[in-house]
């Protein structure tokens, strides 16, 4: 009776691994869609700054 227990516990301690980290793939996967929102937005901005400088904006040399 103890190994059923044991596989029990063993489950139980899984299934609750698993829906600790399925939540916190959830969280990530809202702040990646957060940051890439902000990361367009910026591009976008610079963008409209490098139009209306009428300048591209070339990088230096040594990059």
């Amino acid at each position: 009776m103890t190994d059923i227990r044991h596989i029990e516990e063993k489950i139980a301690h899984l299934t609750r691994t698993c829906d600790d980290l399925s939540d916190v793939v959830a969280r990530q996967e809202r702040e990646i869609a957060a940051l890439t929102r902000r990361v367009q937005v910026l591009m976008e901005r610079e963008a409209e700054r490098e139009v209306a400088q009428d300048t591209p904006i070339t990088p230096p040399p040594h990059w």
